[in-house]
């Protein structure tokens, strides 16, 4: 009667402790971004950091998925949260000997992004052993708390520099880091979760990491599914880029903070929706849902050059994140054996998350190269496409994201007519109902 409520605690606490860490992560990689576009005043030394932050997690995501299926998942966490703040440490004692340089700061971006991943991917195959499948989707809601959080930080990390300096925030750093191990550690949790099933620490799992795209490849749904899940984050990629240029183009950076921190409630609101509702019970409908609400509203965001359209758009669009994020991660944690867990979500990882420094890549060439010309007035869409959002600077930028919005559509028809990923709810899951 009693163990529902103390897993119940436990989740709690552990999250809490993780969310803790996330949010002065988040500062810190705002401040540090500020930092290099003030010194070189270069856009390209500044998109650098985004790869830094992508490139090695892509790396890093395979052998961490051996990893976390090889012994104590709660370990590995504490590893790479010792990692990341080793990272944190350094460039805080650059800063007090006023030695820090752009490099420093991309090589410990490296190092936190690839920490990162191995923290994540031990978490994520830690979870449903901890939390089961009637509990699942609502963790995985809340978890994407951590989204709105990363997307808020820009207001909170502007007062801080201004009030405590960059050196502060990387202290602040360090004390969330300090919370999250200092939680890990003093919350017990029995062997059954924090290890997979048949663990031994004397080897290492069959099949290593090919074992994880194994798995994909003989269930078509969950491959498909990630599929689209990473065409969905270059879409995605594609707008967080161009998000804030698009903005400026037509307001102050003031008013950027505002509209920001307004897509991050939306987000946060999405996280809580999902965190109390968990979802249908057939997630891939969510994802579905997801996919064609949030491109209908990334369509929207060009309309007009209004503060007011995006302040309204911008929420709307990223409400749908966590639906398509948490049901995606829903599904695959129900459908994959707890020993293959860590293998499966590296892979899927990879796939999901290769297209995003593309994306990165891609975003500002277009913008500035291909659509902003096109949209100008005179240009060869002015007396098409801009009879309807209007032409002039940041016009092409909102062209892409019409047709960033349109693919997103199509993509979400594309999902409804594939019948793989129809059915990847059918599958059998392979967690226990309930919590150990």
């Amino acid at each position: 009667m009693t163990e529902r409520p103390v897993a119940a605690r436990l989740l709690v606490a552990i999250w809490l402790g993780q969310l803790a860490s996330l949010i002065g992560s988040s500062l810190t990689a705002f401040v540090l971004g500020v930092w290099v576009y003030q010194r070189t005043g270069s856009v390209l030394q500044f998109s650098l950091i985004f790869l830094a932050a992508t490139v090695p997690a892509l790396l890093v995501a395979p052998p961490a998925g051996t990893a976390a299926d090889s012994g104590d998942r709660r370990v590995l966490m504490l590893r790479a949260d010792t990692a990341a703040a080793a990272g944190t440490l350094a460039l805080a004692l650059l800063v007090a000997a006023d030695a820090l340089a752009v490099w420093h700061i991309y090589l410990a971006t490296a190092l936190t992004a690839g920490a990162s991943t191995v923290h994540q991917v031990a978490y994520q195959s830690m979870t449903p052993a901890l939390v089961g499948t009637r509990h699942l989707a609502r963790f995985n809601g809340f978890m994407q708390i951590s989204r709105a959080v990363q997307i808020a930080a820009p207001l909170v990390a502007g007062a801080l520099v201004v009030t405590i300096g960059i050196g502060g925030v990387l202290a602040i750093d360090l004390l969330t880091f300090a919370i999250a191990a200092g939680t890990l550690l003093l919350v017990r949790l029995p062997a059954a979760i924090t290890r997979p099933p048949g663990d031994s620490t004397a080897a290492r799992p069959r099949g290593g990491a090919a074992e994880g795209w194994r798995h994909l490849r003989a269930r078509p749904g969950l491959l498909h599914l990630v599929v689209v899940f990473g065409v969905f984050n270059f879409l995605f990629g594609i707008a967080g880029v161009l998000i804030q240029p698009l903005i400026l183009s037509f307001s102050d950076p003031a008013t950027l903070g505002v509209l920001m921190f307004a897509g991050g409630a939306g987000l946060f609101a999405g996280s809580l929706v999902m965190g109390a509702w968990g979802g249908p019970r057939r997630r891939s409908r969510a994802v579905l849902g997801g996919l064609a609400g949030g491109g209908v509203a990334l369509a929207l965001h060009a309309l007009a050059p209004s503060p007011w359209l995006i302040g309204v758009v911008a929420p709307l669009f990223l409400f749908t994140l966590p639906i398509v994020n948490s049901s995606t991660m829903t599904l695959l944690q129900l459908k994959t054996a707890p020993e293959l867990l860590g293998r499966v979500t590296a892979a899927a990882r990879v796939i999901g998350d290769a297209a995003v420094p593309l994306a990165y890549l891609l975003a500002g060439p277009l913008a500035d190269a291909v659509a902003e010309p096109l949209m100008a007035p005179g240009g060869a869409l002015a007396d098409t496409a801009g009879a309807v959002i209007g032409t002039g600077p940041g016009r092409g930028i909102a062209l892409l994201f019409v047709v960033s919005g349109l693919a997103m559509v199509l993509l979400a028809a594309i999902t409804a007519a594939t019948r793989t990923l129809r059915r990847a709810d059918d599958l059998p899951d392979a967690v226990p109902a309930t919590a150990v």
